[in-house]
């Protein structure tokens, strides 16, 4: 049971709070974004740009950490259509790479996705120095930004190429001993198209490695992907999806 960015359904996603509120719900793993701020340091957050997530504007890269550090990240959150906004003014600002996993407990496993080619270097560096490599899987859509860890020998998952090359054995449900990555993080669905879940699933238990769906919010279909084989569900609410895992133990 993975949390996505969080507890993303109940706090501002990708901040320390959500994060906090998912590792207390007993979340077994953390998934979250990063992108590089205009000084060159990762800064977690899925957007490129401010406006969705905080009451700042403009692109992510055209912001130093200390500005980043002044923008409001709960200020647009709500459950109820807009009638509320429960962490608006809070203090909730956007978090460093080094201050989430300052934050994290030590031993939890982490899946980082890199949103950008030009913050998978300095990423790589800060996981170093915080001796994080061995609990992290990355993940991107780029090729380029997986390059870094792959030649460090830090576990990934599949780009996009990948997956589009590997559709058709997997929709045949066909095996394979061995892949160029170690694990798969996908959605039930592609641009419209339905991916064959069960047998990307089989495919990677065949090459030793875990498969992860997202998004995941409905326990019924988590239920289902668990009987398909699927090892982590990434969820907006991690608290339901680990009810469900309980009550069917």
């Amino acid at each position: 049971m993975i949390g996505h960015r969080g507890n993303r359904a109940f706090a501002p996603e990708n901040t320390l709070q959500s994060f906090a509120e998912a590792v207390t719900l007993g979340a077994d793993a953390i998934e979250f974004d990063l992108h590089l701020s205009a000084d060159g340091v990762p800064v977690v957050m899925h957007d490129d740009t401010l406006d969705r997530t905080t009451d700042g504007t403009g692109a992510v890269r055209e912001r130093t950490v200390r500005e980043l550090r002044h923008v409001d990240a709960g200020a647009h959150f709500t459950r109820d259509a807009g009638r509320t906004f429960p962490w608006r003014g809070r203090g909730v600002g956007v978090p460093t790479l080094e201050e989430a996993l300052a934050a994290l407990p030590p031993e939890l496993p982490l899946i980082i996705e890199m949103k950008s080619v030009e913050v998978a270097a300095p990423a790589l560096r800060v996981l170093a120095r915080a001796s994080a490599l061995e609990r992290v899987l990355i993940g991107s859509y780029l090729d380029d930004a997986l390059a870094p860890f792959e030649r460090a020998g830090v576990p990934v998952s599949a780009a996009s190429d990948a997956l589009a090359r590997l559709y058709l054995p997997a929709l045949f449900r066909r095996s394979r001993a061995s892949l160029p990555f170690q694990a798969l993080c996908l959605p039930r669905a592609h641009r419209g198209l339905p991916l064959p879940i069960k047998g990307f699933s089989r495919m990677m238990r065949g090459a030793g490695g875990p498969t992860h769906v997202w998004t995941i919010n409905d326990p019924a279909i988590a239920r289902r992907l668990w009987a398909a084989g699927v090892n982590g569900i990434i969820s907006d609410d991690p608290g339901a999806m680990l009810r469900e895992r309980g009550a069917a133990a």
